[in-house]
């Protein structure tokens, strides 16, 4: 476990961050890997399915590390107090929360599959790929909850690196699963998404069994699950507002996957293909931001509010130099990571990827700060101003899938991303400078009650 109240800020933010980065980085590389096998082996119409099923995944896989992110930095706080009966509660209250939307989750994502991906105007040619592979992917979404649920439990009372070396096992796993699935039993797409739920319920299970053996305060009790309803309420009220951002900002993602499928299979191709290494580009400023959310959580417990203004405004510098850099470099080599999944000679879905590069690339340090400004909200507890610039978010990617869409083509669903950012930076740093200058105003009056 890690004190994040005491020490250099940059320092801890920095070892946090480490073993969260390089652990992302890598379930990136499994869920590339995917895509590498999938496009190369089965063919161009088997990676645009997969492609077209991320909105939806997102949709639902988004509420729930949104909603047990949330779940966690209540007990982030309760660390930082040093409230170790708080502690307990709080396993239990997130561990009750999660098995009912677990259940609800999966039945509700199974039964409507089918529907949302005929809705969402899914090209002919990949239709039956892209169920395939979501039925099963929302089959075992129960594994997903339980490893999200329990690596953020881990990280809110400072450890990013066991997660990490859980990570790192289940995702070899997985590579070897989707060979074995795809290249020896032949099961197309659907072998792909088994092989991601088998690897998460491994990882699962490795985190049981560390928490079991290890960490006495994350452990499962009897008392545990009698937490009482002023426990469960205060922690739906940061889980559940995550959630939902999540899924509110996935719903303009769906809208412009819609808007995708319109222009054709290269198009949705050319997009999976650029957003899969775009993803692994803004990696490091989203764990910039997780890391945030742990250290206000664990600060704002201990009542430090000037050490968080100093690790943001550190965490400002070092994200948005990477910002600037990554930038620079996707809009120069994108293109050659992209043909690791078209191949080279697909030069009309090369040309429509580096549109995506340019448009994305260039405005990344507005993303930095998004992330920055979000989850240090959410450390404090905040779920409001994070839920409206989730909703901002949301009416620039239909905009942007609407209207730009509709007049420049591909290049308008390329813009839907930094519109999107913009709409949303702008409440959160307003939201973020006014409340920081308001708990230090109280600080120096009485001491800061932890809210949920």
């Amino acid at each position: 476990m890690r004190d994040l109240t005491q020490g250099s800020p940059v320092k801890l933010i920095i070892a946090f961050t480490l073993p969260l980065l390089i652990g992302n980085l890598f379930q990136q590389f499994y869920n590339m890997a995917d895509t590498f096998i999938v496009g190369r082996t089965i063919g161009v119409n088997a990676l645009a399915a997969v492609g077209s099923t991320g909105s939806i995944m997102f949709f639902v896989l988004g509420f729930v590390m949104g909603m047990t992110a949330g779940l966690s930095i209540v007990t982030a706080q309760r660390f930082g107090a040093g409230d170790i009966e708080g502690i307990r509660k709080s396993v239990g209250a997130s561990a009750l929360i999660s098995l009912v939307f677990t259940v609800v989750l999966t039945v509700l994502s199974v039964i409507f599959t089918k529907p949302v991906l005929v809705m969402m105007n899914t090209p002919a040619e990949i239709l039956d790929d892209a169920y395939d592979y979501l039925i099963v992917i929302n089959f075992g979404l129960g594994a997903a909850v339980l490893f999200n649920l329990l690596s953020n439990l881990l990280r809110g009372l400072g450890d990013s690196r066991t997660p990490l070396y859980i990570l790192i096992f289940a995702g070899v796993v997985n590579i070897v699963l989707d060979l074995v699935f795809i290249l020896v039993f032949r099961m197309g797409v659907a072998g792909a998404g088994l092989a991601t739920v088998l690897a998460q319920l491994l990882a699962s299970f490795m985190c049981l069994i560390y928490i079991q053996k290890k960490v006495p305060l994350l452990q499962f009790k009897n008392a545990n699950w009698k937490p009482g309803w002023q426990s469960l309420r205060e922690h739906m009220n940061i889980g559940l507002p995550m959630g939902f951002q999540a899924s509110i900002i996935a719903i303009g993602a769906i809208i412009l996957q819609i808007t995708l499928n319109g222009l054709g299979a290269a198009s949705v191709a050319a997009y999976t293909a650029a957003q899969k290494i775009d993803m692994l580009a803004v990696m490091p400023m989203n764990s910039f931001g997780v890391t945030m959310a742990t250290y206000t959580a664990q600060n704002y417990g201990a009542g430090n509010i000037n050490r968080i203004r100093l690790g943001v405004r550190q965490c400002i510098i070092l994200s948005g130099v990477f910002s600037i850099v990554i930038g620079l470099v996707l809009i120069l080599f994108g293109n050659g990571a992209a043909t690791l999944f078209v191949g080279s000679g697909e030069e009309e879905i090369l040309s429509l990827t580096w549109l995506y590069f340019v448009s994305n690339g260039s405005t990344y340090l507005i993303l930095s700060l998004l992330f920055i400004y979000r989850f240090t909200l959410q450390g404090l507890g905040q779920s409001f101003v994070p839920t409206v610039a989730g909703i901002m978010e949301l009416v620039m990617r239909v905009v942007a899938a609407i209207f730009l869409t509709e007049q420049i083509g591909f290049l308008g669903a390329c813009l839907a991303n930094p519109l999107a950012w913009l709409g949303a930076c702008i409440p959160l740093g307003i939201a973020y400078y006014m409340s920081i200058r308001k708990l230090e105003a109280k600080s120096k009056a009485q001491p800061i009650p932890i809210q949920a």
